[in-house]
């Protein structure tokens, strides 16, 4: 009996060794048997499923993850048009953006590190902010050892922000969110009161050493309609949601780098008006001309003398190295006219697309989908034949593909079918008459 015994019991465990070699077996079938830095890279191995198009070039099989990430884009983009129909935005921003520099940023959950990461991040918002934004301007401050320091002015130079930003990568010491938005206060609170003042904080630690009452400055901040909006790299943090709550900006966690920059490029499109700068007041500009090249003038952005280029003020003569900017001078708003044009499709968005539904034409004879994009030409047909993912406008009727859609609701901002048929109706009113 005690020997049968034994055997029952060894019987089991090898019964449960089997199952637990099966288990494994399948999650590594399946990809869970990886951890989870693995994981993250498992799906760059591009080169293991290609197959040939209709032309003979090389493509991936599974488009999966760039048709989801278009669809979210275009979600946002289906948002933000829907919200602007209805209410004002701000079109001239001054964003000063707070960077966490402190030793939590040198933590390595993302790889390579936090400040690496949102170095590149910031680098991208700051192109794509100034590409929609083209009448507002940027500052940069860092947090580290506790002090908060004005990194670059506001100012409307992509470049110039970049490579300070680029120059001062070095993480020490606590971090101390009043003590940045003390700084910037004092900042925001020269802007005019047609300005839009905002403030975008990227903060990695999970505590804040203040030298005094931050609930006071956060109501400082409030008072003087500071929207304060906070993207955590760590965890939440209960007096960072406090702060945007009190101030109507957003905040949010990112999980990861993907995750880090669709938080940091949805502050690139302009936010809702707050009600009191909702009210339509008249705002001088200048529009400055291109001074020659031959000529040695003072500049008063820099306080040194320059060798030709830059842009002469039309009130004062004064010499300005770049635009948009505020005349240092006499305090004229200097802006180009293509700089009202490109701020122009903020107030009327191009209508989103509506998304085509392939399974509806080979059983409807009376809608045929066009064979090519009426934007690229490319075919709008897989290699097999079959309808693909495609958009249609709802006004001209026409359709495009995923990559136009996305080329016009956020770079070109007009529908080229709807120009089309205005152009080709007005030549038609001309030859009539």
């Amino acid at each position: 009996m005690e020997h049968r015994g034994i055997n029952n019991g060894d019987g089991k465990r090898l019964n449960r060794e089997e199952e637990e070699e099966e288990d494994e077996e399948e999650e590594e079938e399946n990809g869970r048997g990886l951890d989870a830095w693995e994981r993250a890279y498992a799906d760059d191995r591009s080169w293991e499923a290609l197959q040939e198009d209709e032309h003979g070039m090389l493509r991936p099989i599974d488009n999966k993850a760039l048709h989801h990430a278009q669809y979210r884009r275009r979600l946002r983009t289906l948002a933000s048009t829907s919200v602007g129909a209805r209410i004002q935005k701000g079109l001239i921003r001054y964003l000063y953006i707070v960077v966490d520099l402190s030793r939590a940023a040198a933590e390595m959950d993302f790889k390579p590190s936090r400040m690496a990461v949102v170095a590149k991040q910031i680098e991208a918002f700051i192109r794509e902010f100034f590409d929609q934004n083209p009448l507002s301007q940027v500052g940069l401050v860092t947090i580290k050892d506790g002090v908060a320091q004005c990194l670059t002015d506001l100012g409307g130079s992509p470049e110039s922000h970049i490579k300070a930003l680029m120059g001062k990568l070095e993480c020490s010491g606590d971090s101390s969110l009043q003590n940045a938005l003390d700084l910037v206060h004092d900042y925001l609170c020269q802007i005019p009161s047609y300005g839009h003042r905002e403030v975008l904080i990227i903060y990695s630690a999970l505590s804040t050493c203040d030298p005094g009452d931050i609930m006071e400055t956060i109501q400082k901040c409030k008072k003087s309609k500071i929207r304060c909006s906070v993207i955590g790299l760590s965890a939440e943090m209960f007096i960072c949601k406090y702060l945007c709550q009190e101030t109507g900006g957003l905040y949010s966690v990112a999980l990861d780098e993907g995750h880090l920059k669709e938080l940091v490029l949805e502050h690139a499109p302009p936010p809702p008006a707050i009600a009191e700068f909702a009210i339509a007041n008249l705002i001088k500009m200048g529009f400055p001309q291109r001074a020659a090249e031959g000529v040695v003038s003072i500049c008063s952005c820099h306080k040194e003398a320059k060798f030709g280029g830059g842009y002469t003020c039309p009130r004062c003569k004064g010499r300005v190295c770049e635009l948009p900017t505020e005349c240092r001078i006499c305090g004229l708003t200097l802006v180009s006219s293509p700089h009202l044009a490109r701020s122009f499709h903020h107030l009327f968005p191009v209508t989103p697309f509506n998304d085509v539904s392939t399974s509806t034409f080979p059983n409807n004879p009376h809608h045929k989908l066009p064979k090519n994009c009426f934007g690229c030409q490319q075919n709008l047909r897989d290699p097999g034949g079959k309808p693909g993912p495609c958009v249609v406008c709802p006004n001209c009727k026409q359709h495009f593909c995923l990559d136009c859609d996305i080329y016009i609701h956020e770079s070109l901002h007009n529908c080229p079918g709807c120009e089309s048929f205005r152009q080709s109706k007005a030549a038609s009113g001309t030859m009539e008459e």
